[in-house]
């Protein structure tokens, strides 16, 4: 689908402002090339160390002229890192970004007519009320995941969490079933930070109840994914929620430059392995850029990678070069890698997931079967979208926790029964029928245009602005 339309908007200012993450970026990223590519003039806001990262040419960021980039400086202390202290990050996040945001606000010309902000920095939605512009709450996981956050005073209700937080890990397998448009789920199958004692949730609950003082919430999700969800939400919620997913970069897919056609020498090396073996024959593995497992359990997946015999392509990091060593032949094992597009390449069948949702998504663009291996917080219920109610994957990981380590003879197991068996076979059709639903969704006349359109109308409307036609 092309979203290069006709539209021209005039006096339409959007100011987008994403948490500090990769996870919670790109989509936003994503989001805004989409409304710039209609028309729509973007500033994006990151704090200094991520507008290096993001500064066009870097590969990070869209050749969008709609799009400029402005920072706030480096609020979190520099030897704060979400690795080494996320609640510590988090709560950085929370208090201190308000002021140099609205600051900036101040600086901009033209002023911004409305705030894309995501859904954890509820001081957006005050800034925006206090200079009476519009704000849209950017929700980058999965629908039911907002769902249980809004909800959560009814866990509380039933005595399922208790404030302040206490463990309830003993009692993971009591059945919930309550919360509105999810069906039945363990209670140890809810986001990680609800079982075990921390300060994050209080916050998370505080962003929520800033939501419904907001005057649009955008999902990176699309409709069909999960339809009841967004369904039973936009009958509860008194503001509009519009599914414009997936929020992944599939646009740029036809227009980027191949990097086995640059100059990176990692680029050549794994896509030109990619070309080279059989089609449907590699696993890809990768578990994310935030946290990584313990020492003990990445040398346990390398283990049992080796053993099952299946040929892999693993994205590892700082970890990759010792990882190569232990692999051997069947393995390739690289520190970075266009994700979405090895996603994509026919001789990939599977990929070894920690559950993010940017990384599901693209799963699900690429119609590709996981084996998932949660780490933490929202990829618990993740896992469990994947494996129970789509129906397109194994588990590997189930006992959440650096203590809980998975053996090389399971690992090996199950990899081989996604890519050796007829249970892979049918994980793989499944998941085909979803990226079907998934295009469907990005085609001209799909639930993500008409979603995102909509958005749009509605808020140019609030502004008071409009679409000008103009033939290009």
């Amino acid at each position: 689908m092309s979203f290069s339309g006709l539209e021209k908007i005039t006096g339409c200012h959007v100011v987008a402002i994403p948490y500090p993450g990769r996870g919670h970026i790109n989509p936003m990223m994503n989001v805004c090339t989409l409304l710039a590519s209609r028309g729509l003039a973007v500033t994006f806001v990151v704090t200094e160390k991520w507008l290096i990262l993001l500064r066009p040419g870097s590969g990070s960021a869209p050749n969008t002229l709609n799009i400029q980039f402005r920072s706030i400086p480096n609020v979190i202390p520099s030897e704060l890192t979400r690795g080494s202290d996320f609640a510590g990050f988090f709560e950085a996040v929370c208090t201190k970004m308000e002021a140099p945001f609205d600051q900036l606000l101040d600086q901009l010309h033209p002023p911004a007519t409305s705030i894309i902000a995501d859904t954890f920095l509820a001081w957006s939605v005050a800034v925006g009320n206090r200079r009476n512009i519009p704000v849209a709450l950017l929700w980058p996981m999965a629908p039911s995941l907002f769902s249980f956050h809004y909800h959560c005073h009814l866990l509380v209700a039933s005595g399922h969490l208790s404030i302040p937080f206490e463990n309830i890990s003993e009692r993971k397998d009591e059945i919930i079933t309550y919360i509105p448009g999810i069906p039945a789920i363990r209670l140890g199958g809810l986001p990680s930070i609800y079982t075990r004692k921390n300060e994050i949730i209080k916050r998370i609950l505080e962003a929520f109840s800033w939501v419904t003082k907001a005057q649009f919430i955008l999902s990176t999700s699309f409709y069909e994914l999960q339809a009841h969800v967004i369904d039973t939400l936009r009958g509860i919620l008194p503001i509009p929620i519009y599914p414009i997913g997936p929020s992944i970069p599939f646009m740029l897919l036809e227009n980027r430059v191949t990097p086995s056609e640059t100059s990176s020498g990692n680029a050549v090396d794994y896509f030109k392995w990619l070309d080279c073996q059989p089609k449907n024959s590699v696993l890809y593995v990768s578990l994310g850029s935030f946290l990584s497992a313990s020492a003990t359990q990445m040398h346990e997946i390398a283990m049992g990678l080796q053993t099952s015999g299946v040929r892999y392509l693993w994205i590892a990091r700082a970890e990759a070069l010792n990882l190569q060593e232990t692999c051997g032949e069947m393995g390739l094992v690289v520190p970075w890698c266009d994700q979405l597009r090895v996603l994509s390449h026919s001789s990939v069948a599977g990929f070894f997931t920690h559950c993010g949702w940017n990384s599901i998504l693209e799963a699900i663009y690429s119609g590709m079967p996981m084996l998932t291996f949660p780490l933490l917080v929202d990829q618990i219920p993740n896992s469990n979208l994947i494996v129970e109610d789509w129906k397109i994957g194994l588990r590997v990981k189930e006992e959440i926790g650096v203590e809980n380590v998975v053996g090389r003879d399971k690992i090996a197991r199950v990899v081989q029964r996604l890519m050796d068996g007829d249970e892979g076979i049918d994980l793989r059709e499944r998941a085909k029928e979803l990226q079907r639903s998934c295009q469907g969704a990005i085609e001209k006349d799909g639930s993500t245009f008409t979603n995102l359109h909509a958005f749009m109308g509605d808020l140019l409307r609030i502004t008071n602005l409009e679409f000008v036609n103009e033939r290009t």
